[in-house]
């Protein structure tokens, strides 16, 4: 993990491209994000590193929560809207 003040990096196992995907998605969103992306660490591991990168005015931290807010309540809507 690299933890500075308008950048972090974080270590993240057991997700997949369909999470992050989203997330980076939404973080890129935010007018305050400068650089959101993951990578694969080993294509045989499923260990990525996600990197934010922030102008300075929102800590990279509360950028991922926020999105990740957003993401949570977008599938929360689309499980409402599937029929039970």
């Amino acid at each position: 993990m690299t933890n500075e003040e308008n950048r972090l990096s974080l270590k993240i196992k057991g997700e997949d491209h369909a999470l992050l995907g989203v997330l980076v998605e939404e973080l890129n969103k935010d007018p305050k994000v400068v650089f959101a992306a993951y990578k694969v660490e080993h294509p045989l591991t499923d260990t990525y590193l996600l990197t934010v990168i922030t102008d300075g005015s929102k800590s990279p931290l509360d950028a991922i929560r926020e999105a990740s807010e957003k993401v949570k309540a977008v599938f929360a809507e689309l499980l409402r809207q599937v029929p039970k």
